[in-house]
């Protein structure tokens, strides 16, 4: 099946930047719908980021938006989120996950381990 692997993960400053990425492995992210979630102690799962699968359409969640960017390099079989202006609020397990269709919406069969994105001071 596929494989995903995040990375990028750690620990920033308010107002820092992170860039996350997840790595596909065993099979192409081609025709994968990409979701990036993220789970703080305590709080359910949300979606924070997504990006169709060709790579048209991409999807932020209004905490998230005009901070964080999603974009895929179909070359490099990777997915990146780009976080910027982290606030502490921020802090989380942030996963990738993949389904193959062409939209956001519904469940996504394939998840990553995540990694963890602390902001703190």
């Amino acid at each position: 099946q596929l494989q995903l692997a995040e990375s990028g993960g750690g620990l920033v400053q308010p107002g820092g930047s992170l860039r996350l990425s997840c790595a596909a492995s065993e099979f192409s992210l081609d025709y994968n719908t990409i979701g990036w979630f993220r789970q703080a102690p305590g709080k359910e799962r949300e979606r924070v980021s997504c990006i169709s699968s060709y790579g048209t359409n991409t999807n932020y969640a209004d905490s998230v938006k005009g901070r964080f960017t999603i974009s895929r390099d179909n070359a490099k079989n990777t997915v990146y989120l780009q976080m910027n202006s982290l606030k502490p609020e921020d802090t989380a397990v942030y996963y990738c996950a993949a389904d193959r269709k062409y939209y956001c919406s519904g469940p996504y069969a394939y998840w990553g381990q995540g990694t963890q994105v602390t902001v703190s001071a």
